[in-house]
């Protein structure tokens, strides 16, 4: 049965200027400018540098020109709008040259980066292959990964080559032509796994004492290594404790992931570049907001004087209301861009002020075991905005401190009881646990209920599983793989 009711309820929404307004705060310094361009690109209403003061700012703002009349006689003279509205949005002044020096422009060269696939492939060149072997060979040198690995068995690649490539050959012509890729350089490219990858390397190392157990070791003996079972292995090869460590040596040399090496050199390197820098000035704290964040940007006088030429005009077309409403659109448009950003940079600099004063202790000195406790709710109860808010400014932004530059959220911690009844900080017991960690004796590491002891006795009561949460977060392994000889 179909029923009507009417029903009453309230909803909060934000405006799309809010949401713009949210986004804009959590975008980093280098996003920020990229989104900056942007939006002058989409707007010629907004434009950058000084605004002459002459010129009155908020003259458009007014309510003479958003009533129309649609059935007033139209017989007024045509305000010129094309010369307003060009699809030409590029200046006059960026398509000419002003260079007038009479030497021959010379072209800067470029270097060009070799990918680390095609140098394989250029490798190949130097083996005498059949046609059919240099197919499989350069289908093979495809299907390695950026680490230098072959993580596909032999059947599937025959197969693959088969119906993709129409490619007909067998396991053993694959595997025959795989010693084939083997041999290129870096040396353990084309592996199908990390004992193969090693063991390829050290084959191409001069053969000695060491790289004979460390070959043996890899090839026979690899889940022993893997687990540091070094008491098994010296009993299997009746070798000292000096000769093993030669041989783990060797091993320990060699790159378990070839690739790497080859792409790290073309990869492009990313730059952090700092939203804030904090200084200690005579004693006493100094924040400063990067330049970058707080661009000189106002309101195109020619679109303001569109609109005032409107104004003046005693009769309008419908092409000119429908120009004007353009252009009113573009101008209000501008206008709030640069309240948003004027809002932005308000709020980060508030923002990151109060995380400053609340851990004023770490950043006069820089002594980690001195930041305070400190989650979302405490810079929000303390600045008045929301949570959301402070996390947004917090997650992606980074402060240059004396000590180096810091990711902010990572000032940001939970609280944790001592020994004696005062709240700390678990970045503080984290780096405690960091430092007894550095300082064990790493032929007998220090498992997890013994460093809850020793954390115990510094006065600072945790659980053992507590621990071992804490040194995975620290990205730190267990006792028995930090065992060395």
């Amino acid at each position: 049965m179909l029923r009507q009711s009417l029903n009453l309820k309230l909803q909060q929404k934000l405006s799309p200027q809010q949401i713009q307004l949210m986004k804009l705060i959590q975008l980093p310094t280098q996003a920020f400018e990229q989104r900056l361009k942007e939006e002058m690109n989409e707007n010629p209403a907004l434009e950058g540098g000084q605004e002459d003061d002459e010129y009155e700012k908020d003259d458009y703002e007014t309510d003479e020109y958003d009533d129309y009349d649609d059935s007033e006689t139209i017989e007024a003279d045509d305000i010129n709008i094309d010369e307003y509205l060009s699809d030409d949005d590029t200046p006059d002044y960026k398509l000419s040259a002003n260079n007038y020096s009479d030497e021959e422009q010379r072209e800067s060269p470029l270097a060009a980066s070799v990918s680390f696939h095609q140098d394989l492939i250029n490798q190949l060149n130097t083996f005498i292959l059949t046609e059919d072997e240099r197919e499989i060979a350069e289908f093979l040198v495809g299907s390695i990964d950026d680490q230098g690995y072959i993580r596909r068995s032999i059947p599937d690649i025959v197969d693959d080559m088969a119906f993709t490539q129409g490619i007909y050959t067998d396991e053993k012509t694959v595997e025959r032509v795989l010693h084939i890729v083997h041999e290129l350089e870096p040396s353990g490219v084309g592996a199908r796994d990390l004992q193969e990858c090693l063991l390829l390397q050290l084959k191409h190392k001069t053969p000695t004492e060491s790289i004979e157990m460390a070959t043996d070791i890899i090839e026979n003996q690899f889940d022993a290594f893997t687990k540091k079972h070094y008491d098994k292995l010296r009993a299997k090869y009746g070798a000292s404790q000096e000769q093993l460590k030669k041989a783990i040596d060797e091993i320990e040399k060699l790159n378990p992931k070839p690739g790497g090496s080859f792409a790290s050199g073309t990869r492009l390197i990313e730059h952090i570049v700092p939203d804030f820098a904090i200084r200690v000035v005579d004693g006493e704290l100094e924040l400063t907001l990067n330049g970058r964040n707080a661009p000189t940007l106002h309101v195109s006088k020619d679109y303001q004087e569109m609109l005032q030429t409107y104004k003046d005009s005693r009769e309008k077309s419908q092409q000119q209301k429908d120009a004007v409403t353009f252009i009113k659109s573009k101008l209000d448009s501008a206008k709030w861009f640069i309240d948003a950003i004027r809002q932005r940079q308000e709020t980060l600099f508030v923002t990151m002020n109060a995380i400053m004063h609340y851990q004023q202790e770490f950043f006069l000195d820089g002594d980690e075991t001195k930041l305070r406790p400190m989650i979302l709710k405490d810079i929000a109860d303390l600045v008045g905005l929301d949570i959301s808010t402070v996390s947004r400014v917090a997650n992606s932004k980074y402060v240059d401190t004396p000590y180096g530059t810091k990711l902010i959220k990572e000032f940001f911690s939970e609280a944790m009881m001592n020994d004696q009844g005062e709240e700390v900080s678990t970045l503080e017991i984290k780096k405690i646990l960091q430092d007894v960690i550095a300082e064990e004796d790493k032929n007998k590491p220090l498992p997890d209920d013994q460093l809850a002891d020793i954390l115990k006795d510094r006065g600072y009561p945790i659980a053992r599983r507590t621990i071992a949460k804490y040194r995975e977060q620290l990205d730190i392994p267990v006792a028995r793989m930090r065992k060395k000889i």
